[in-house]
């Protein structure tokens, strides 16, 4: 496996937008369910987050396989990220690439980054991304309980949080 780990170039962001939206779309994490789902079209404007994050990707062969959004502490898309941590946001990998190794290879992608500043980094998942939770594991983040929420008021959907200190 011959997998690059490389900042998101802007010939990058219409592809990536829609391995991530169809990742999300496909397997059943969006909110509401479909297309027309207003998390749907945030997940393919990767412009939009490259402008206020580091956006990074996997290629290989100069093909994309996935991508992860890394917030540095204090970033503008921090959801959950208090102003001393980095968060990762929209890990996705296109279905056709996973099971290679891609998503752990993004996520510590993100905690490389952390750890040159010593600074934690969380994320929020939902509880349904079972293979994302081993990945997180595995590279020593923990359930932070305490932490989950519910980012749709009125709505019972909520993430998970998930924390590595450094």
């Amino acid at each position: 496996m011959d997998i690059l780990i490389r900042p998101a170039e802007p010939t990058d962001y219409e592809p990536l937008g829609e391995i991530t939206a169809q990742a999300y779309l496909r397997d059943g994490l969006l909110a509401f369910g479909d297309e027309d789902d207003w998390y749907f079209q945030e997940l393919r404007n990767v412009a939009k987050r490259a402008e206020a994050a580091e956006v990074l990707v996997a290629a290989e062969n100069g093909r994309l396989l996935g991508g992860v959004t890394y917030v540095p502490h204090g970033g503008p898309l921090a959801e959950l990220a208090s102003p001393a941590e980095a968060e990762i946001r929209m890990l996705a990998v296109a279905h056709e690439a996973r099971g290679r190794g891609v998503g752990q290879a993004l996520v510590q992608a993100c905690v490389d980054r952390a750890a040159a500043t010593g600074t934690d980094l969380v994320l929020c998942t939902q509880p349904t991304m079972r293979s994302a939770h081993r990945i997180y594991e595995r590279l020593g983040f923990t359930r932070v309980p305490e932490r989950d929420w519910k980012p749709i008021p009125g709505n019972d959907f909520t993430l998970l949080t998930y924390k590595l200190t450094l």
